[in-house]
């Protein structure tokens, strides 16, 4: 919602009731988007030591010369387990974190048979 030339995050909530369509919403918590961010380059330490900090990081994971591996004992097989079941929200949760890694570089695809499960475990204060 933008007002008085600022952009107010808002939360809205449908309620279809028949031949009405209602929309409740309520003001989230404003958040000043105007405030600039300081660079890392403004931080002391970042400028006495400019060779230990690049201007752009390389990304997860960096490049090596040498790919690692970890050799297993010839002919084992991953232990057959089914995975935890997880709730339709918890799913759709964990394929949009999953996406936004992927897309920053953080993660790449694997298709190895030893994955590990994900579970969820809530935050305090949540």
């Amino acid at each position: 919602l933008q007002f008085d030339d600022k952009i107010r995050v808002i939360n809205a909530l449908p309620i279809d009731m028949c031949e009405f369509d209602i929309i409740l919403g309520f003001l989230a918590t404003i958040h000043d988007t105007t405030s600039e961010v300081p660079s890392i380059h403004d931080q002391p330490i970042v400028s006495e030591f400019p060779d230990v900090f690049p201007d752009e990081l390389p990304g997860i994971p960096p490049v090596r010369e040498v790919e690692f591996n970890i050799e297993l004992i010839p002919g084992s097989e991953p232990i057959s387990k089914a995975p935890y079941r997880m709730a339709l929200i918890e799913l759709k949760d964990l394929k949009d974190q999953l996406q936004e890694l992927l897309e920053r570089g953080f993660i790449c695809p694997s298709v190895s048979p030893w994955g590990a499960p994900v579970l969820f475990v809530k935050k305090k204060g949540w």
